[in-house]
């Protein structure tokens, strides 16, 4: 194990943006003793306007440096479109074990009772043939309809950010996802785009009519405990996650943009929020 400079287990949480938040979250839950790096591209964002060439030949030399400089026992890739373009080539150039995200489509089709699901995504990830993969083998006989939204992560980052999102905005991006076929109704979506539960209150405050809304983060954090195993030191519940420990992790846990940028005041505040009080002063590459 690298553990970081103190002996204690580092974990390194990779999104283009903010979205990776929601699954910090879930995976300080489950390991509230290790050291967390959480990890902007924001140079890059949004990813979907980049080619698979273009991210993969960013991407494995920023992940190298990365982990040479905070030297994490293992990496959470936590965005849907750099978990399925990416990931094998950062697994083939780097020995670190790395966890991805991909669509939550097995659990939401197996959960719907209608069996009307929608996956609501980036419009690359609902393009991309891993996706439809994953509905040919998972979807369970459900009719599963691709929503590629072409601005709710965008919107997840401005209502993060402190800035204001009308709820038309929201509603025009998700209102795809309901389908009506005669008395069945959708009833289930998944949310692969790991920015949407950012948003996830209003989502629901907003949809026609009541869904699963399915997000892809504990079976993430699931994953991390399966690789890494479980919390050291005594059993610790629910209280020992985000909010609990976000006073005291400041001093442990860091943050990177790598566009440099300093967090806007209400950015700052949302990043304590989440337990990340300070700024790796590591370089990372630039665009």
């Amino acid at each position: 194990m690298h553990g970081g400079h103190t002996g204690e287990t580092t974990i390194l949480v990779f999104d283009s943006g903010l979205g990776g938040l929601t699954v910090l979250r879930e995976v300080v839950a489950a390991r509230p003793d290790a050291r967390y790096v959480y990890v902007a591209d924001d140079a890059f964002f949004p990813y979907g306007r980049h080619s698979e060439a273009t991210l993969i030949g960013r991407l494995v030399p920023l992940m190298g440096e990365l982990i040479a400089t905070h030297r994490p026992d293992l990496v959470v890739i936590a965005c849907n479109t750099a978990s399925t373009l990416v990931l094998p080539h950062l697994r083939a150039a780097h020995t670190v074990p790395f966890v991805g995200t991909v669509p939550a489509i097995k659990p939401a089709c197996a959960g719907s009772r209608t069996k009307l699901v929608s996956v609501l995504g980036t419009e690359a990830t609902v393009k991309r043939e891993y996706t439809k993969a994953l509905i040919r083998d998972f979807g369970q006989n459900c009719a599963v309809t691709l929503v590629g939204s072409a601005h709710l992560a965008a919107l997840a980052e401005a209502a993060l950010e402190g800035r204001p999102v009308a709820d038309a905005d929201i509603a025009a991006e998700i209102a795809p996802c309901f389908v009506a076929d005669g008395a069945r109704r959708t009833d289930t979506v998944a949310l692969a785009c790991t920015h949407y539960p950012l948003l996830k209150d209003r989502l629901a405050t907003l949809a026609p009519w009541p869904v699963g809304w399915i997000d892809p983060a504990p079976a993430i954090a699931r994953r991390v405990v399966s690789l890494l195993g479980p919390a050291s030191g005594a059993a610790c519940g629910p209280a020992c996650g985000l909010a609990a420990a976000a006073g005291q992790r400041g001093a442990r846990d860091a943050f990177v943009f790598t566009s440099g940028r300093a967090p806007s005041p209400a950015l700052a505040d949302a990043l304590k929020a989440f337990g990340l009080c300070r700024a790796a002063t590591a370089a990372v590459a630039k665009v």
